[in-house]
This record gives structure tokens, C-alpha cells and sequence, in this order.
């Protein structure tokens, strides 16, 4: 029990990792720009890849009636993701803690890794939203309109995972490094659960 608690440790710890590299990156690639231009999405901000992406792409998205990249004191998010991440982690250090000295068992692991991953889902929810209303709340007096084939205003929402083509622009969507060490982080507690298991077992048959 002693190593699925250290390992239990490890994986929230690697959660603090958000509050240093970027949890998500959306690159915009086209042929008037060789230099893509991308941005970072922090758990308290955006930021872009380069010095001036952020004001880059914020004017290509005016001619098309697209908002301006919220502001981190524009959208709650940013101001209570750092608190869900910063308790989620030291949650999870004070369970492995109390599993390390024999007060929890590892269902408290396997609880963690649940309520960790529905808080995950819920982000990408908001997130997804926040795309969807960032690429289809365009301004109606737009310098550019364009409708789909059904004469309906087109929607330029970037895809929450992957690729997708956005009239000249290719859009990648992907994680970063913060979201990489969360992924990783995730998966180090639910193995954890797993050998906190198989030593309950263990002692439960010895």
C-alpha cells in the first residue's frame, strides 16, 4: 500500500504542473502566413505561441465578426480553474498521505481519479461551449459574411480536438505540455488504486 500511495502523490503533484505550461494550443496555419499563428490556453489565460498571435488573430477574426480572445478577467473560468486544480492536488497528496500510513484504503485513490475525471469533462464541456459561442456569436455588420450552402451564417468554431478546415485557414487543435502531465497525473492515481487493491487483496488473504 505503501508504493500506491507514493505513486498516489506523484500523479496529483504532476496536476501543479498547469500552473507552469499551457493546458491546451489551437494553431491556425495559411498560406499568407509561412509562420502559423497559435495560441496558448493556460488555466488562468491565453497567451499566444508568439509575441503578437494574439493581436494577429484577433484581426483576421474582426473582418469576420468574430469577439477579440477574452481577457483572463473576462471569462470566471480563469479565476476558479487554478482553485479546482490547486485542490485537487493537494487533495490528493493529503489521501496518499493518510493511504501511506494505513488510515484510507484505496477506494479513497479510485475516488480521487472519479471526481478528477468528471471535473476534466465538465472543463471540456465549458470549453466546447466557449468555442461554439466564440465561433458562431458573430457580429452581423462584419466587413466579411459568409453563409453555408443553405444561405445560413457559417460558423467559424475551432474543433475542440484535432483538425478542421476554416475557409484558407488549417486549425489544429490540440494539448499541451499542462495537459499532457494532468493525462499523466490521472493515470498514475488510478494505478495507484489499482496496486492499493492488489495489496488489500494481498493482506486480506495472507
Amino acid at each position: 500500500m505503501k508504493t500506491a500511495s507514493i505513486i498516489m502523490i506523484l500523479g496529483s503533484l504532476l496536476l501543479l504542473g498547469l500552473f507552469k505550461f499551457p493546458l491546451w494550443n489551437i494553431m491556425l496555419g495559411a498560406p499568407q502566413y509561412p509562420d502559423p499563428l497559435g495560441m496558448n490556453i493556460y488555466i488562468d489565460g491565453i497567451k499566444g505561441v508568439e509575441e503578437f498571435d494574439l493581436q494577429n488573430i484577433d484581426g483576421i477574426n474582426h473582418y469576420i465578426g468574430m469577439k477579440t480572445i477574452p481577457k483572463p478577467e473576462e471569462m470566471w473560468e480563469f479565476s476558479v480553474f487554478p482553485k479546482v486544480i490547486l485542490g485537487m492536488s493537494v487533495l490528493g497528496v493529503i489521501i496518499g498521505l493518510l493511504g501511506f500510513f494505513g488510515k484510507v484504503s484505496y477506494k479513497f485513490f479510485l475516488g480521487w481519479f472519479v471526481l478528477m475525471a468528471v471535473l476534466g469533462l465538465l472543463g471540456m464541456y465549458d470549453f466546447n461551449n466557449w468555442l461554439i459561442s466564440y465561433g458562431s456569436d458573430l457580429d452581423p455588420n462584419a466587413i466579411i459574411k459568409v453563409t453555408n450552402p443553405d444561405g445560413s451564417p457559417m460558423s467559424y468554431k475551432p474543433p475542440l480536438f484535432g483538425f478542421q478546415k476554416l475557409l484558407n485557414f488549417d486549425v489544429t487543435s490540440l494539448p499541451h505540455i499542462g495537459g499532457y502531465l494532468m493525462f499523466v497525473g490521472m493515470l498514475l492515481t488510478l494505478i495507484a488504486s489499482w496496486l492499493g487493491r492488489k495489496a488489500s487483496l494481498k493482506t486480506s488473504t495472507a
